[in-house]
């Protein structure tokens, strides 16, 4: 079982790019972050003759995430991080899908920091913590897949101080997301990758791409009744550099 996650930064816009990879890299199990579309504006018609059924949680100029597969149809779960519920960010989407339970998630930005959207960041990575215990708790198969907007480490952002101060690499970002991971989940990449950058996104500003000026953002979290199937992991890096592309390429797991 092949599953994926890709910020697809406006899926309508990127669709060409979105169904090109579909075909090519053929996951079993894809997360999109940052559709960039309403309900309505969804392309379920090309994603369903690209072989693949979908559920979506949309919001029309920002935010969105969706989740595809090309095998069983998914089985909406939850539309909503618990938690707030004044929060109304289409940011998580969670479905079961061949035995195991797909979390897609697209955390805040946080920018800037300090103030009001770091904090909205922070607290988010809370409740996100509070939910996925209750997935250890019960010892479910469960993948925690998406844009965390967060490098976890020195080596997951190329080398630079000009990120000093982005909410991306704070120490309380990093923090928040090391809290996560010693709930008992795998880090998927890292684990497979221990001493390389896996980088998943390069800003398109001052030729970040042709530089390879990137970070590592995006994560495949496995719960332990489902990091014993990993089998290989990586990052489909020649996508970001298609014509149209997103500022973020695909990352990816196999598992038994």
């Amino acid at each position: 079982m092949k599953i994926a996650t890709f910020n697809i930064n406006n899926i309508n816009r990127r669709l060409p790019n979105l169904l090109r990879w579909l075909r090519t890299a053929k996951p079993d199990i894809a997360c999109l972050q940052e559709l960039k579309a309403a309900d309505d504006e969804f392309p379920h018609a090309a994603i369903a003759k690209a072989g693949y059924h979908a559920v979506w949680h949309g919001q029309k100029t920002w935010n969105g995430v969706a989740i595809l597969s090309r095998k069983a149809e998914p089985v909406l779960i939850r539309t909503v991080l618990p938690g707030d519920a004044a929060d109304h960010e289409a940011r998580y989407i969670e479905a079961a899908i061949s035995g195991i339970i797909v979390a897609c998630l697209y955390l805040p930005n946080g920018n800037p920091q300090p103030g009001p959207k770091f904090d909205y960041k922070l607290d988010w990575f809370a409740r996100l913590r509070r939910h996925a215990a209750k997935f250890l708790k019960q010892d479910l198969p469960v993948v925690l897949a998406g844009d965390y907007n967060v490098a976890p480490t020195p080596i997951d952002i190329y080398p630079t101080k000009s990120w000093d101060n982005n909410a991306l690499i704070q120490p309380k970002s990093r923090a928040a997301f090391a809290a996560l991971v010693s709930q008992g989940w795998t880090d998927a990449i890292r684990a497979l990758h221990p001493s390389q950058p896996m980088f998943t996104f390069w800003d398109y500003k001052r030729n970040r791409w042709s530089r390879d000026a990137g970070l590592r953002l995006d994560h495949l979290l496995l719960s332990p009744a489902l990091a014993p199937r990993l089998l290989r992991a990586g990052v489909d890096r020649a996508v970001r550099g298609e014509d149209g592309a997103s500022d973020h390429a695909p990352a990816w797991i196999e598992l038994k």
